[in-house]
């Protein structure tokens, strides 16, 4: 990831283990899920989420 906030900012570079992979689901119009991949027992759903822009 690369901090550009910051005077004299550094790149750090995360690996894809240190990553949860997360999945999304629209479970209605209103509702958005997510779920992270191997936890079986976690869940978390919103009625407001936002799109990230990078």
């Amino acid at each position: 990831m690369e901090t550009t906030d910051a005077p004299g900012s550094t790149t750090t570079a995360e690996t894809p283990d240190d990553t949860p992979q997360v999945s999304v689901c629209n479970a209605t119009p209103d509702r958005t899920v997510f779920t992270e991949e191997g936890n079986e027992d976690g869940w978390i759903a919103t009625d407001c989420s936002v799109a990230v822009t990078r």
